[in-house]
Order: C-alpha cells, then sequence, then structure tokens
C-alpha cells in the first residue's frame, strides 16, 4: 500500500505543473485585455503630475503661514515659579514680571500646584502671543499679548451635578471592579465612608460580592470632575446585606430600617489597608525572635498614611514609646482606650489633653521602635485588658423616630427601585440640573481583572 502512493507522487506532480502554468497564461492574457480597453476609452484619467522639491506655493498661502500661531503645551514642574514659565517662554526682565503679576490679578500663584496645565500660542517668529493657565476645579486664565500690551480674561468652569446609577460585582480589587462597571474610581473611598461602621474594607470583601450605588457626578464643563454626595448604597458581601441611605438634611446615612450607620468605633483606623497580623496571646515577634503575645492588630500600609481615631475621645499621650515607636493614646467613654503605634510623625494639634472626634487624622503610619517594616499597630484595652480590636461591636444613635418611617420608607424604595431598572430618580433635595439629568448608567458584570491588592484597597478573596 505504501508503495502504491510513493508511485503516485510523480503522476499528481506532472499534472500540477501544467495545470499551473495554463492558469498563468490566462491571468496574463485576461489583465492584457482590460489594459488594451483602458488605453481605448473615449475617457482615459489624466496623467499624475509629478512634483519637484522646487516647487513653491502661492504668495497668499505663505503670507498666512507666517500668521500662523503654534500651540504648545506644557505642565508645572515641581518648584517652578510663574516668572520662570514665563522666561522659558522668552519673556525677559520687566516684559516677565509684568506677566506674572497680571496673572495674580486672577489667580494666587501660590496656590498653584506641580501639574497644572498651561498652553503658550507662538507667532511665527516665536514670540508669545497668548498664554492660557487652567487653574484645576476652578477656570482658566487667557491672557493675550498685542504690541507691548497684555490683555487677560477670566472663565470659570461651569459647575454642575447628575445622579448617575452604577452596578458591579467584585472581581478583584474593589477599584477595578468599579472601573469595570463604568464608575470613578474614586467611588471606591466614598464607599467605604459610608460603610466604615459595618464593612472593613480591608479583609471583609469577597470575590463575587455585589454593590448598586446611587451617587453625584459632579462635573467641570460636561467633564468628569469629582464625586459629590453617595445616595444610596447596598453591599451584598456574601449574603450579609449591607445598606445605606442618606436621608435629611443632616448628612446621615441610615440602615433599610431606619437606624442610623454611625456607631461608636469605626472598623478599621484607616481607610484601606491589610491585616498583616492579627491579635493573638502567642505569636512569633519578627525583631525579638521569640513567641509573645501580640496585643493588636497590624495593617500593613506605606509611610505617611493617615490614620483615623476610631472614636471621639481625649489624647492622653502622643511621643516615644519604647518598642512602639511614636505612640498615641486616646481614652473613650465606657472605659475604652486605643493605641497606635509604630507612628512616623503626629497630626498638627494631637498632644495631651486633645479633644478628637471620630475619623479625625491623629497621625501617619510609619515603622518607628521594633519594627520590620511600615505598618500600624492598633490596640484597645477595655479596663486595663487589652482586647481583640476585631471583636468590638459598635453602639448605634438614635433611629429615625417612629412618625418619620413612612416618609423614610418611601425614599428607601425609591433608590431601591432605581437600582433594579437603572433609571436615575426625581428625587427631593437635589438641585434641578441634578434631578432633570438622565445620567449614563453602567449597569454591567465586571469582567475579571486579575486579582492585585487594593494600593489603597482590599482584594476580593
Amino acid at each position: 500500500m505504501q508503495s502504491t502512493r510513493v508511485k503516485l507522487v510523480p503522476h499528481i506532480l506532472r499534472l500540477a505543473l501544467p495545470l499551473g502554468l495554463a492558469l498563468l497564461a490566462f491571468g496574463l492574457v485576461l489583465s492584457t485585455q482590460n489594459l488594451q480597453a483602458f488605453n481605448r476609452s473615449p475617457f482615459p484619467l489624466a496623467p499624475t503630475p509629478r512634483f519637484s522639491t522646487r516647487m513653491t506655493l502661492p504668495t497668499e498661502a505663505t503670507a498666512q503661514l507666517d500668521q500662523a500661531r503654534l500651540p504648545v503645551e506644557f505642565t508645572l514642574l515641581r518648584g517652578e515659579t510663574v516668572n520662570q514659565v514665563f522666561e522659558k517662554l522668552g519673556l525677559r526682565g520687566a516684559e516677565a514680571r509684568e506677566a506674572t503679576n497680571l496673572l495674580a490679578e486672577h489667580v494666587n500663584l501660590r496656590s498653584l500646584k506641580a501639574g497644572n496645565q498651561y498652553s503658550a500660542f507662538l507667532n511665527a517668529d516665536r514670540s508669545l502671543a497668548s498664554f492660557t493657565l487652567v487653574v484645576d476645579g476652578s477656570g482658566r486664565v487667557q491672557m493675550t499679548h498685542q504690541g507691548n500690551r497684555w490683555s487677560s480674561s477670566w472663565q470659570p468652569f461651569r459647575r454642575s451635578a447628575e445622579l448617575r446609577v452604577m452596578r458591579g460585582r467584585l472581581d478583584g480589587s474593589l477599584e477595578a471592579s468599579i472601573r469595570g462597571s463604568g464608575g470613578p474610581v474614586e467611588l471606591a473611598y466614598r464607599m467605604a465612608d459610608v460603610l466604615q461602621w459595618d464593612l472593613d474594607f480591608s479583609r471583609d470583601l469577597r470575590r463575587g460580592d455585589s454593590f448598586d450605588v446611587l451617587y453625584e457626578d459632579i462635573l467641570l464643563d460636561g467633564v468628569h470632575h469629582d464625586i459629590g454626595r453617595v445616595v444610596g448604597l447596598v453591599y451584598d458581601n456574601q449574603g450579609r446585606r449591607h445598606e445605606a441611605y442618606r436621608w435629611d438634611d443632616s448628612g446621615t446615612y441610615y440602615d433599610g430600617e431606619g437606624r442610623p450607620l454611625r456607631k461608636m468605633f469605626l472598623r478599621s483606623p484607616l481607610r484601606y489597608s491589610r491585616i498583616t497580623s492579627m491579635f493573638s496571646q502567642s505569636r512569633f515577634h519578627p525583631v525579638l525572635h521569640s513567641y509573645r503575645p501580640h496585643y493588636g492588630v497590624d495593617y500593613g500600609a506605606p509611610v505617611g498614611t493617615p490614620v483615623e481615631v476610631t472614636a471621639n475621645g481625649e489624647v492622653i499621650s502622643a511621643g516615644w514609646d519604647g518598642g512602639g515607636g511614636n505612640v498615641v493614646k486616646v481614652r473613650h467613654t465606657g472605659g475604652y482606650v486605643t493605641a497606635y503605634l509604630h507612628l512616623s510623625r503626629f497630626a498638627p494639634g494631637i498632644r495631651s489633653g486633645a479633644r478628637v472626634r471620630q475619623g479625625d487624622v491623629i497621625a501617619f503610619t510609619g515603622a518607628t521602635g521594633l519594627a520590620t517594616g511600615p505598618h500600624l499597630d492598633y490596640r484597645v484595652k477595655l479596663h486595663d485588658e487589652w482586647i481583640d480590636p476585631l471583636s468590638l461591636k459598635g453602639v448605634r444613635a438614635d433611629p429615625i423616630p417612629v412618625f418619620k418611617l413612612a416618609s423614610f420608607h418611601s425614599w428607601r424604595n425609591q433608590l431601591l427601585s432605581a437600582f433594579q431598572t437603572g433609571a436615575v430618580p426625581d428625587l427631593p433635595g437635589f438641585d434641578r440640573q441634578s434631578r432633570q439629568s438622565q445620567a449614563r448608567q453602567a449597569i454591567a458584570a465586571v469582567p475579571a481583572p486579575s486579582a492585585s491588592s487594593l494600593r489603597p484597597g482590599a482584594v476580593a478573596r
């Protein structure tokens, strides 16, 4: 059988060669006929002119190019002054000072930061014709140079707000999930603010969690600038449903039954971080290399991360405390004391006797004392006995009065309906522009981004 196949190969090759030559000849004949038909056509195409590098433009076009302005865009560098900017654009001495003084009539020059955008329009001779500076979140200054005189104008940004509905599912980091659902990543921080008493965004998030958010999108000249108020939020954490509805003018958030979310203690002193070590009666100390009790919870975070006091109270001490490095201790009602260890520095005004309110920034994370890396060691003492900070159960404030519950439930039902339909509701208490806006809706499942640690933020596990 194999020998028969070998004998067939030369026959196939002998047949394929003449067949291929015949097809090639047919193609050449066909193309030749098409070319001859084109040449006999009464409407032949005119030959394409060949341009020479010596070709010159008409005088009128040359004059227009000479008068054209060439825009150049820059960003303000770190440590760079406005006077240096104008010198870089070709102004010298008195000219640069004059332009700087004119700009100062519209903008506080000391408030300008690295990264502010500006653009310059140059004449054909490279002299400065006009200058535009964008002030983030505020507006832009337009300066025009005509002859030896400057003229200027201030154009404030048009600020507006639109209500938007967003639905998503956690797969990876919270920021990536929000971005995948069509929302701004800053929304992750606002969600953490709203649910900070019930949900620890450092350890409680799980892959597969779902969330619905109704929030204000702040626009400047129709472009996203910031996140405004979170109006409603539902977060399903592996079957545990967390609801938050902003109701009345106090800015208070309530759960679905009208009970305030605010409690005596925050779930965590850091907005976003990761837990690296738990409360333990016997833990191997990474510096002393021996087993000993660890009376706190360690949160890994970069140096300089803001540390928030978890409850209202009075600062007992703020200073060096041996192996704990820089430490702040705060006394609270009910016999509680909280301690914050290994700090890099203290916030202004934090000293013994200072009064602090829940959520105030009291210090910044570091690696002082006996620490192998930057983190926060957070501890809680109740009646002189250290307790696990994660075991704290907050005490709620007063709920909505009974005679107002019907109004609250109507409000809650409007928001729940918006989450289901994706339609922006017409809500009292929001400006006309917000209510009439038909915001874009991002109602979508989240694609599967790679699971990476939230920096800042947490990983869905």
